[in-house]
């Protein structure tokens, strides 16, 4: 548990106030019993008033610190592997079975999901790809972090392709930058690429890819596809006419992994999936990693708990 504002306890301090009231207040009915020659008040008839007081203050001044709890798991993490998730949000992902089916890109993200939850000891990045491939957020453990990521900043041509906004605006030749441009940590051993595509790009030159993610240190190649032939691009309620499925997309990501010496699944093989990506992965060393689960906050519990001695309070003045 911690504090956010641990100075707010001070305000409990106010309790001096009526407390000294209460002293005065006693001390004078007591000037007047003996006035009039009347016993003295027991001594009892004012604990329930006096623990209410405190409790109403001790109850406050924690509120008004913040508590908050936290929840904090110890995890192993590979030192030796890194992933990509590679994403392809170019326009072709906006398509769906029906105007209120969920859309390519919307499957994706929980693909992704789901499968970063079983790669729990990877590092995992993420990028987009259009007519390039551009990283939001490099290899982490932190799945706080990926989640985010995946959620905020991964959208339909978020960014657009530098080649206009056709609605098939996908190069998977873009896949050599990964190479290219250093995604990976230059010690690390184990690289996967995931890729998250319905395979609908320009045309491809797989033997340049082979090359280059074959070449030492290999980069293991994976990708999904999502893609159906009665797939439509939905624009207020009815088809664009412009977009029509390519059903030469899972040829295409077959020879792309072919010279890779990847592998295609389709969406829905995410077991085959996870399988595939940890004997590429294999085993390695490992550090333990605390990672935040998640934050509770106490305070506005602790308030509504401060109505139950004021109630109290109140219910022993109207009597």
């Amino acid at each position: 548990m911690i504090f956010l504002t641990p100075l707010g306890a001070v305000l409990a301090v106010g309790v001096i106030v009526p407390l000294l009231a209460l002293f005065l207040i006693r001390r004078r009915a007591g000037s007047v019993r003996r006035g009039v020659g009347l016993p003295r008040a027991r001594l009892r008839s004012i604990v329930v008033p006096l623990a209410a007081l405190v409790g109403i203050a001790a109850l406050v001044g924690l509120a008004a610190a913040q508590p908050v709890l936290e929840q904090t798991s110890i995890r192993a993490v590979r030192t030796d592997a890194e992933v990509f998730f590679v994403v392809d949000v170019s326009r072709s992902m906006l398509a769906q079975s029906g105007a209120a089916s969920p859309t390519r890109i919307d499957r994706v993200r929980d693909t992704a999901t789901e499968l970063r939850g079983r790669l729990s000891n990877a590092r995992v990045g993420v990028a987009s790809m259009t007519d390039r491939v551009l990283p939001h957020l490099f290899p982490s453990a932190n799945a706080d972090a990926f989640q985010a990521t995946l959620d905020r900043t991964i959208g339909i041509e978020r960014p657009p392709p530098r080649g206009g906004f056709a609605t098939n605006a996908t190069d998977l030749n873009a896949l050599t930058s990964v190479r290219g441009l250093r995604f990976f940590a230059p010690t690390t051993k184990k690289r996967l690429v995931v890729v998250f595509t319905d395979g609908e790009s320009i045309p491809v030159a797989s033997a340049r890819l082979g090359v280059l993610y074959r070449r030492s240190p290999a980069i293991d190649l994976m990708f999904l596809h999502f893609w159906d032939e009665d797939e439509r691009v939905y624009a207020r309620g009815a088809p664009e006419p412009q977009y029509v499925p390519d059903p030469s997309s899972r040829a295409t990501l077959d020879r792309l992994a072919a010279s890779a010496q990847g592998v295609v699944f389709p969406e829905q093989s995410v077991d085959a999936a996870v399988r595939a990506a940890r004997r590429a992965l294999g085993s390695g060393p490992t550090v333990d990693q605390g990672q935040r689960r998640g934050r509770e906050a106490l305070a506005p519990y602790l308030a509504l708990a401060a109505f139950i001695p004021l109630s109290l309070l109140l219910w022993r003045r109207d009597r």
